[in-house]
């Protein structure tokens, strides 16, 4: 995803003579036990699951059919077709009264130079009730292991500002670097000026926790769901509990007294995340 080398916008450059395919995709067996429910049955359960990568898409988990409960699926018309893997097939998942269309999939017959996903099956993450890794619940999407999330303790000076109007200015940010994104940066909250008023939104990261967002208030406008906190993150991202982020992409961002670029990401638009759109999956 993002900004990684296979990604839609790759960070650093290859050598010349390095010809990059347009579209890749890779599947890997995974050593983690990998659960899935749906209305209180589990509809999955495997220690042979695979991650499926692709590009421009979150990796995702694919089941062998025998460790799928294929008598609670039913045959469905929801078309999915990836370049690589070609066209896939689709079934719903009943659950006693409860039905959800379309939510599961897989390639019977992947085309030649694929990789092996024939015979692998997976469900949309969001429309199942809950996913496992071992015992413990993952949130938002698959894990992937050759994503990580570093946080450091940084005395550089950052200031937010939006219209020449400061809204927080920190010399002890929390800089979070997360693979295939841009740094962001996490003030404390007593270090904001602006007035945040509290949002209804929540967002899931799968690797920093749930996230309660914050509009701020300067003078007459007041520019929603600009910054979020994590109040309970995970243990990975413990040290940036109750602090707060903006979204640069919105703001003018100046660190050591140096303007940086605002790079135009889909939170450059305010209603992103309240449109139910997320990082494309192709589960």
């Amino acid at each position: 995803m993002g900004l990684g080398p296979f990604g839609q916008r790759p960070w650093g450059t290859f050598d010349d003579g390095v010809t990059r395919p347009r579209h890749m995709a890779y599947v890997e067996p995974t050593p983690r036990r990998i659960r899935v429910t749906l209305a209180g049955e589990t509809i999955a359960d495997s220690r042979g699951a695979a991650l499926l990568y692709e590009t421009g898409y979150l990796p995702a988990y694919y089941f062998p059919v025998a460790d799928v409960r294929t008598d609670l699926l039913m045959p469905a018309d929801r078309a999915r077709e990836s370049p690589v893997l070609g066209q896939a097939t689709s079934w719903s998942v009943r659950v006693g009264d409860r039905v959800a269309d379309g939510v599961a999939f897989g390639w019977q017959e992947a085309p030649p130079g694929a990789p092996p996903v024939s015979g692998l099956l997976t469900f949309v993450f969001d429309e199942m009730d809950a996913w496992y890794e071992e015992d413990e619940q993952i949130l938002g999407h698959p894990n992937d292991p050759y994503h990580r999330i570093d946080i450091r303790a940084s005395s550089r000076n950052v200031r937010l500002s939006h219209g020449g109007t400061v809204i927080a200015e920190s010399g002890r940010p929390a800089l979070l670097f997360e693979t295939g994104m841009m740094p962001r940066y996490y003030l404390p909250a007593e270090d904001f000026v602006a007035e945040l008023v509290p949002s209804d939104l929540q967002s899931r990261c799968a690797y920093k926790g749930v996230a309660s967002y914050f509009s701020v208030k300067v003078g007459d406008e007041v520019l929603p769901d600009l910054v979020w906190s994590y109040p309970d993150p995970r243990p990975e991202a413990a040290a940036i509990r109750g602090a707060l982020a903006p979204f640069d992409e919105r703001l003018d961002v100046d660190v050591d007294g140096e303007r940086q670029p605002r790079f135009d990401t889909p939170w450059s638009r305010p209603e992103f995340l309240r449109s139910g759109a997320r990082a494309p999956m192709r589960n």
